[in-house]
């Protein structure tokens, strides 16, 4: 009896100090400003919070293609968007990447979270404002030239949230970045991350995450910015829609 008491006391304490390691790194960052330098104790803390968010939320994750990932080098990430479950998946399984995503603005004012992410060099894209997306395509392709982080982006712009749409129209833009710092594009798909909502907390979920193709750098200096959307819509499409909407209730 004592032994489960001082095991379950054990857990809690750990649990306790992590999330005030947590708060206290987050207080450390100053609001709004963007650092041009990856932090690995910050990227350490975002890898394991999305471990922590998986396990929590009862996701376990089929992944594919890992082998596909460049050994050196930074790339730019694509893939679809159905949840903010989705760079939680990407993070965990891609944590020597340093995938940092170009989000909203608002994903900045989540508690605790936007400082650390603000850390990793992730960077604020308004779609709305031509300016400010010029200006983060801009500031991202520099990250890459640096070989500082990879850079992640949703094509799509938002989430899916239509049903029987396997992607919604793509922002050809965000390959732009790719071609200025002359880097490979890695293709990838994330499925069933928004049934996660729905079966939590009386079901387990599987979602897979699949890594599809890597388009060369060569390629994509090679060819317009509407060939490098149109393939990678090629290969994501193929991919989601190879595999049948996944029960709810995956075991």
């Amino acid at each position: 009896m004592w032994i489960l008491v001082g095991i379950f006391l054990g857990v809690f304490g750990v649990i306790l100090l992590y999330l005030l390691v947590l708060l206290v790194a987050s207080l450390w960052v100053k609001p709004g400003k963007e650092y041009e330098k990856y932090s690995p104790f910050y990227g350490w803390l975002v890898v394991s919070a999305a471990a922590i968010a998986l396990f929590l939320g009862r996701v376990r994750v089929k992944v594919s293609g890992l082998e596909k990932i460049p050994k050196k080098g930074r790339f730019l990430f694509v893939c679809n968007h159905l949840s903010n479950y989705d760079p939680v998946v990407v993070w965990r399984y891609l944590p020597g990447s340093r995938v940092a995503f170009l989000c909203k603005k608002e994903v900045f004012s989540i508690p605790v979270l936007g400082k650390l992410i603000q850390k990793c060099c992730f960077r604020v894209m308004d779609r709305e404002n031509v300016r400010n997306a010029l200006t983060a395509i801009g500031k991202s392709a520099e990250l890459l030239e640096r070989g500082e982080v990879s850079i992640g982006v949703y094509p799509e712009g938002r989430r899916n949230t239509e049903e029987g749409t396997a992607l919604l129209p793509f922002h050809n833009g965000v390959f732009k970045i790719a071609e200025r710092a002359k880097v490979p594009v890695v293709v990838a798909t994330v499925k069933n991350t928004d049934r996660v909502h729905r079966n939590f907390p009386w079901h387990r979920t599987t979602v897979y995450f699949d890594i599809l193709e890597v388009l060369d750098e060569q390629w994509i200096g090679e060819v317009r910015t509407a060939d490098i959307s149109a393939r990678v819509q090629e290969l994501m499409t193929e991919s989601l829609l190879k595999k049948q909407r996944i029960s709810f209730f995956s075991v």
